[in-house]
C-alpha cells in the first residue's frame, strides 16, 4: 500500500532519527571500562601499577578517549582462574562495561579471552603473557599491550647461548606463565648450542624454595634461568642468595624477577641480569616525560607494569579515535591499531597481525635500585602467534 507523501517523509525522518540516535547518544555517553586486575595476593602491587598507568594516560587526555569520558568499574580477580569466568561475566552482563582491561595471571587471562571471544567484548590484556591469547584464542577484539610469555625467555636464551653457557637449570611455578617462559628460553638456548639439564617447578603461589635450591646446588649447572614475579620473586632472589648460590651459579631471568621488586630484594638482587621490553634507564625524552608524570602523580617510580597499563590506554585511545568512540566497530578499531606506531615509554612499537607487540627486548642488570640497560638482547622480536585463525 502506498503512503501519502507527507507520511512517507515523516516516516523517513523518523527512520533517520532512529539510525542517528545511537551514534549521537554514544558520543555523549561515558565509556565504561572494566578493570579486572589483582587487588590482593602476590600480584596486588602489579595490578595497582597497571591501573595507575592506564589512568595516567586517560588523565593526560582530559579524562576522555575517542571523545568519550571514561568511567571505571573495578573487580579484584584474586589471581584465581576458577573465579575468572564469573568475574568477567559480571562486568559484561551486570555492569554493562564496553571494554575489559586485564589481567596479570595467565590462567585468569585465558578464561577472560574465551569470554571476550564468545561475546565480542573488547579486551585489552596489560600483562598476562599466555601465548594462546594471541595464538589459538586470537580475535579482532582482543589486544595485548605487554608480551607473550615466551618472548622474554626467548631473548634470554639467545643471550646465554651467545655467552657460551652450556648447561642450565630452569625453575618456575607450575603454571602457564612459567611453562611458556621456560619454553621460550629453551627454544632459543638449545638452538644456540646450550642444553637445559633440569626443569624444576613448584605449585603457584608456593614460595618454599629450599628443597629445589638444594637440588640446584647438587646439579652444579653453569647458570639458572627463572621466571617469578611479585612477592614470589622477592623471596626467591633472597633465598637464592642466602643459600650461597649467587656467588657460584649465576642467576638469570625474565625481567619480572627484578621489576617492581628491587626495594624488597635489596642486596640479594645486585648484579642479576634479566631480559625485558622495558628498563629504568632508557633515558629517552618519551620515557623521561612518562616517568616524571607518573612519579609526580603517584609518588612512586614506574615499572614495566605501569608502562603496560599506560600503553593499554593508548591502544584503546587509538582505536576509539578511528571509530569515533564506537567500540563495536571491531574491523575499523583493529585496522587502526595495527596501522599505528604506538609511542610507548619502552620505545615505539607496532602490533603483530595477532595483536601482540613487536618490540625490542633489553638486557638489563641490577645496579642499586635500577634495572639498567646494558644492551639489546633481541631486536624487534615478534611472537609467531602459533595457532591464530582470525
Amino acid at each position: 500500500m502506498n503512503l501519502p507523501r507527507l507520511n512517507t517523509l515523516a516516516a523517513a525522518t523518523l527512520l533517520a532519527c532512529a539510525i542517528a540516535t545511537p551514534a549521537l547518544a554514544q558520543s555523549g555517553q561515558k565509556l565504561k571500562v572494566g578493570l579486572m586486575l589483582p587487588a590482593t595476593g602476590t600480584f596486588a602491587a602489579l595490578g595497582t601499577a597497571i591501573e595507575n598507568g592506564f589512568k595516567l594516560y586517560v588523565a593526560e587526555n582530559g579524562g576522555k578517549l575517542g571523545g568519550r569520558e571514561i568511567e571505571f568499574v573495578n573487580v579484584d580477580d584474586e589471581s584465581d582462574p576458577s573465579k575468572a569466568t564469573d568475574n568477567i561475566n559480571k562486568l559484561i552482563k551486570r555492569d554493562n562495561v564496553d571494554v575489559v582491561v586485564g589481567t596479570v595471571h595467565s590462567g585468569v587471562a585465558m578464561a577472560m579471552a574465551k569470554v571476550a571471544k564468545d561475546t565480542g567484548t573488547l579486551l585489552i590484556v596489560p600483562n598476562a603473557g599466555a601465548n594462546a591469547v594471541t595464538g589459538p584464542m586470537c580475535a579482532k577484539n582482543i589486544f595485548r599491550s605487554s608480551f607473550t610469555n615466551a618472548q622474554p625467555g626467548y631473548a634470554m636464551g639467545e643471550v646465554l647461548a651467545k655467552k657460551g653457557i652450556k648447561r642450565v637449570v630452569t625453575i618456575t611455578w607450575n603454571y602457564a606463565a612459567g611453562a611458556e617462559s621456560v619454553g621460550g628460553f629453551k627454544e632459543a638456548f638449545e638452538k644456540g648450542g646450550g642444553k637445559v639439564v633440569e626443569e624444576l617447578g613448584l605449585p603457584f603461589p608456593n614460595v618454599e624454595f629450599q628443597a629445589l635450591l638444594t637440588q640446584i646446588a647438587s646439579i652444579k649447572p653453569d647458570a639458572v634461568y627463572t621466571f617469578f614475579a611479585g612477592g614470589g620473586a622477592v623471596k626467591f632472589v633472597k633465598d637464592y642468595a642466602a643459600a650461597g648460590l649467587k656467588t657460584s651459579i649465576p642467576l638469570y631471568g625474565a625481567g619480572f624477577l627484578t621489576d617492581g621488586t628491587l626495594a624488597a630484594q635489596g642486596e640479594a638482587a645486585q648484579g642479576i641480569q634479566t631480559t625485558l621490553h622495558y628498563a629504568d634507564s632508557l633515558g629517552t625524552p618519551r620515557d623521561m616525560a612518562f616517568r616524571t608524570a607518573y612519579a609526580t602523580t603517584y609518588k612512586l617510580q614506574p615499572d614495566v607494569y605501569a608502562v603496560q597499563g599506560y600503553d593499554a590506554a593508548q591502544i584503546l585511545g587509538i582505536g576509539l579515535a578511528a571509530t569515533k568512540g564506537d567500540v563495536k566497530n571491531k574491523d575499523a578499531f583493529a585496522a587502526a591499531v595495527q596501522k599505528a606506531t604506538i609511542n610507548s615509554p619502552r620505545g615505539p612499537f607496532k602490533m603483530s597481525p595477532t595483536h601482540n607487540p613487536i618490540q625490542d627486548f633489553y638486557l638489563r642488570e641490577v645496579k642499586g635500585n635500577e634495572n639498567r640497560v646494558i644492551g639489546i638482547a633481541s631486536k624487534s622480536l615478534i611472537d609467531p602467534g602459533r595457532g591464530c585463525r582470525m
